[in-house]
């Protein structure tokens, strides 16, 4: 036999009919809208005593056209500047009044899939924090706002996604200028995987710094794929080349694993080759030596995507451009000038 289905509890249908009132005014009354007399509004608030309604979310949702929730679309991925992003994005979302959903990409789930679940919970607008694509603008089935952290987006609803992100080239240039200010020839690079779009605007940056100098640019490194493992083994390459005396690996776990490599065969760091970074995660600075690295003010970048999604939802203007925060060199014992110089 079985279980008799639990009761529903009442909707603001039998709340307005039991106070007298319209659904309307009891939308106001649950919402602290004005424009009730405090004789309509004590009489609806007892009747929702008596019934002991609760709105839920989606009942809130089509009285006031809005879920005050903001989707997150990222990659699943334990990697610092995915996660550090995640969490300036979350308390950016939180501060702006809205709740927060998340729904991560994996292999197996892509960026629509991912959407779609965010749709289905109910949300007023998506940020796009997927940083694998291969440069092509992606087509989001939905006409909510939506604002891209790099991807490239349009929407069914005709709108293109207002692309918020942090200038990877010109910090790529920053790192590279470092280490030719400090007197090198060239610098090698250790690249990222090159289906994400930061991994090839550090290839990019690193390519005009050496143009502009007048550097010969030298082949790229093995690609890694972010960890220490494949930054040694980029190293092991590198290490063999007496020529090579600075790298700019994209990012401090790659540059750990290289600095690794030129340790086992002598090679010391800086006195030998210069090596930067780019994160600053937090054991950059207790590294020995202390790397050399670039630190991204991911809060900034959050900030800024939910202010504009915010005012897209609003329907307000949206928040003059205050310029997201530059990356930050952090110059500090990893590098230094050639050997038999200065």
């Amino acid at each position: 036999m079985s279980s008799p289905r639990p009761r529903r509890g009442p909707g603001m249908t039998e709340v307005a009919r039991a106070a007298g009132v319209s659904q309307k005014t009891v939308s106001r009354v649950v919402n602290g809208e004005p424009h009730v007399s405090p004789e309509v509004r004590e009489r609806v608030l007892r009747v929702i005593r008596e019934l002991d309604y609760r709105p839920n979310t989606a009942a809130r949702a089509l009285l006031l056209g809005r879920y005050r929730r903001i989707g997150v679309v990222a990659l699943g991925s334990a990697l610092h500047g995915p996660t550090s992003l995640l969490f300036g994005l979350e308390q950016a979302v939180r501060r702006a009044g809205y709740a927060c959903a998340f729904a991560t990409t994996s292999p197996g789930r892509g960026v629509t899939a991912a959407l779609e679940s965010l749709l289905e919970q109910g949300v007023d607008g998506v940020v796009l924090a997927e940083p694998i694509h291969d440069g092509r603008s992606t087509r989001l089935p939905t006409d909510l706002p939506v604002v891209s952290l790099g991807t490239p987006v349009e929407t069914t609803g005709g709108r293109s996604a207002v692309v918020v992100e942090a200038d990877g080239v010109a910090a790529a240039r920053i790192a590279t200028g470092h280490l030719l200010a400090l007197g090198h020839r060239t610098v090698r690079h250790v690249p990222g995987p090159q289906d994400w779009s930061s991994a090839r605007e550090r290839v990019r940056g690193w390519r005009e710094a050496l143009a502009a100098a007048g550097a010969p640019e030298p082949p790229l490194a093995a690609e890694g794929d972010w960890t220490p493992a494949s930054g040694y083994a980029a190293g092991r390459e590198l290490a063999r080349l007496p020529e090579v005396t600075a790298v700019f690996a994209a990012n401090d776990d790659m540059a750990i694993g290289l600095i690794r490599a030129f340790a086992e065969v002598g090679r010391t760091v800086p006195h030998d080759v210069s090596v930067v970074g780019f994160d600053d995660v937090p054991a950059a600075a207790y590294l020995s030596p202390p790397l050399t690295t670039l630190r991204q003010d991911f809060a900034a970048v959050a900030d800024r995507a939910v202010a504009v999604l915010a005012a897209a939802v609003e329907g307000g203007r949206v928040p003059p451009e205050p310029g997201v925060p530059a990356v930050e060199l952090l110059v500090r014992s990893s590098t230094a000038p050639p050997p038999h110089t200065g």
